[in-house]
């Protein structure tokens, strides 16, 4: 099984040459001020509107209102929306059933006990990523992999996204301790905060599909 591939943080279309070639998807941070890869709306339309139709477009959002999440859906075009901390009431099923709820898991080494998942089934698909940061993505920081393959132990059937610290040099080792069904990377492929390096797009890439057994890194 190839590994779904998440880049984030995309804030220039220019980016999306080296976009996953399948299998994947693109991160764009919305309503996020603080994060130097932060869209207005208006820009995130604009480059979701440039996403090649094999990926998926998936919006990345803290503590989201009702109405923010339904403008990224309906007014951005977002296919999923991977929220950080609260998830609001009143969200229809539809709308429901395309939250991937980020979990928090802290750094350290294998005695780190993994966090309680997500209790509502109907979460499809869930993202991992480090705890303790202010925003989401982007920090460079590492989550416990042991805990976090207890975690995906504990989900079976579930579509666990694993975040946190992920690089060109690392993820085939992420891959081969946790076991996800796909990756997210961030500032892992970046030149500076927001930069996305062609080089290291590339460069993640191939060390996923070396690590899926389709090539070499």
């Amino acid at each position: 099984m190839k590994t779904f591939v998440k880049f984030c943080g995309i804030t220039d279309a220019t980016a999306l040459a080296d976009a996953p070639e399948e299998d994947g998807a693109i991160g764009l941070v919305i309503g996020v001020p603080g994060s130097p890869r932060n869209l207005p709306i208006p820009r995130a339309t604009e480059i979701a509107a440039e996403v090649p139709s094999r990926l998926e477009i998936w919006g990345v959002m803290v503590d989201p209102t009702l109405d923010a999440i339904r403008e990224a859906f309906e007014g951005i075009g977002v296919d999923w929306i991977q929220v950080h901390g609260r998830i609001p009431e009143g969200l229809d099923r539809i709308e429901y059933h395309r939250i991937v709820p980020s979990v928090p898991v802290p750094p350290g080494g294998a005695e780190v006990e993994p966090p309680t998942p997500p209790e509502d089934a109907e979460f499809r698909r869930v993202h991992l990523d480090v705890a303790g940061g202010s925003m989401p993505g982007g920090t460079g920081a590492t989550p416990s992999w042991p805990a976090c393959a207890r975690l995906v132990d504990a989900l079976p059937g579930r579509k666990v996204v694993l975040g946190g610290g992920l690089t060109p040099e690392n993820v085939g080792e992420a891959i081969a301790h946790v076991h996800p069904w796909g990756v997210d990377v961030s500032s892992g492929i970046e030149s500076s905060p927001g930069r996305k390096d062609p080089d290291r797009m590339r460069r993640f890439r191939a060390a996923v599909r070396a690590a899926d057994g389709g090539g070499h890194a």
